[in-house]
């Protein structure tokens, strides 16, 4: 068949849209191992395939054509089905909601037997039915990515209905229309995904806040303990220089200078006790505002609710600056102190049976960027093991989650744009975070 210019430009440009759709879903699904990209994809392969041998340009073969479109209808019901949001079949409590029902799903058989008869391609008539399914009988629920791609073909359909397109674009011998509807799903295709991968972002993101909110709380126990340690000594200090004041002061023999020294230091002691509190406090206050910060308070007061344990364990602990001590950094404090303290932590726990353990903090800077280095002299990590460290639910620990590590990682990533990484050194683990430096 002979086709002017015109003919083979519409449909050089239906298959390019049709290639742009399957490369960028086959990276999607690379990139996700969704089931929506995959069976869009194929959905698109076979539609190329079908609309090549339909456009008779270079070989037509009915046969094949058919197998193509067979092929890429039951493609599409796999995307529909995968993409379809909600109950398939509402719960109906009495009558009422049958006739609604019923009536909507005749209105869905009815758009969907219009949108064929206006198209003339069985697979984009599907997904349009069953997603138009899921936005009747899931209405409720809210705004959904389905609801993108409903209202786009229904208004679409109602437009066109309205103004008789089809048989004006018939009398006037236009392009086949199949080709339209080909360039249209590819558009709302990509509004609808961009939409859903957005909502499913938001939904990770939330999550992930949940999940770092409750690895605080999991961890208040053994953090309240670490507290009720600290406080012990401070107030025993004071009650022992209250006991010394008080027997002075029967005696006759409490001199000024003596009871003014005195008070120095139970103002020493409460001031140990207030910092203590801060630190605990700010550990557990939900904060997303991005500052500059001293590193050194992050750390402070992660070594601060730890301290306890690692002295009970006879644990030593060393912290270097090669810097200056007052280097700032951008981010959130209290997220920086949870993942220092989830490493020592880890390290803590990794030292339980080495003889003289110890944890080194090392914090050095350059002129582009800031590593915090955390080693101890713990057994090395199983070369099977170090590349997982970091995955969810991952742990070398009977008892362990696998979270902590994991949103430690996070945490860098999100909050301070920067990176976390884990070596066996000589003497043991190191992990080093590192950051860009503040302007």
């Amino acid at each position: 068949m002979n086709y002017d210019l015109t003919t083979i430009l519409a449909y050089g440009i239906t298959f390019g849209i049709l290639i742009m759709t399957i490369i960028y879903t086959l990276i999607r699904f690379i990139a996700s191992k969704e089931i929506i990209y995959i069976s869009y994809c194929f959905m698109q392969v076979f539609s190329l395939g079908y609309i090549l041998f339909y456009s008779q340009l270079f070989y037509t073969n009915l046969i094949v054509q058919d197998i193509f479109l067979v092929f890429a209808s039951f493609s599409a019901i796999v995307f529909a089905l995968s993409f379809y949001e909600g109950k398939f079949f509402p719960p109906l409590t009495n009558v009422k909601e049958l006739i609604v029902n019923t009536i909507l799903l005749n209105i869905v058989i009815l758009t969907s037997f219009y949108h064929y008869v206006l198209f003339e391609y069985l697979p984009y008539t599907i997904i349009y039915a069953i997603l138009f399914l899921s936005v009747i009988f899931n209405i409720k629920d809210g705004f959904k990515p389905t609801i993108v791609y409903v209202i786009g073909w229904s208004v679409l359909c109602f437009l066109l209905f309205i103004f008789e397109f089809k048989q004006i674009y018939v009398d006037q011998q236009y392009l086949d229309i199949v080709l339209l509807a080909f360039a249209i799903e590819a558009i709302l295709f990509t509004i609808s995904v961009s939409y859903k991968y957005g909502s499913l972002k938001q939904q990770t993101k939330s999550y992930e806040d949940m999940l770092l909110q409750q690895s605080k709380m999991a961890q208040s126990g053994e953090m309240i303990a670490n507290i009720t340690h600290q406080f012990r000594q401070p107030l025993n200090n004071i009650s022992y220089i209250l006991i010394n004041i008080k027997k002075r002061f029967e005696k006759k023999k409490l001199e000024e200078s003596y009871f003014t020294n005195k008070v120095t230091q139970i103002d020493e002691q409460l001031q140990f006790l207030s910092t203590t509190i801060d630190h605990f406090k700010e550990f557990y206050t939900p904060s997303k505002q991005k500052e500059n910060f001293l590193i050194k308070e992050a750390i402070d007061s992660s070594i601060t609710v730890l301290s306890a344990e690692l002295k009970k364990r006879n644990i030593i602990l060393n912290t270097k600056y090669n810097v200056n001590e007052d280097i700032n950094i951008k981010g959130i404090k209290n997220e920086l102190s949870q993942v220092i303290l989830a490493i020592l932590t880890n390290a803590s726990d990794a030292l339980k049976d080495i003889e003289s353990p110890f944890i080194n903090i090392q914090i050095d800077a350059s002129d582009a960027e800031i590593i915090i280095s955390i080693s101890n002299n713990g057994k090395h990590i199983d070369k099977r093991d170090i590349n997982k460290i970091f995955e969810p639910y991952f742990s070398t620990k009977k008892d362990g989650t696998g979270i902590g590590l994991y949103l430690s990682k996070l945490i860098i990533n999100r909050s301070f744009d920067g990176e976390l990484k884990v070596e066996n050194i000589k003497d043991g683990v190191q992990f080093s975070l590192m950051f860009d430096k503040t302007v």
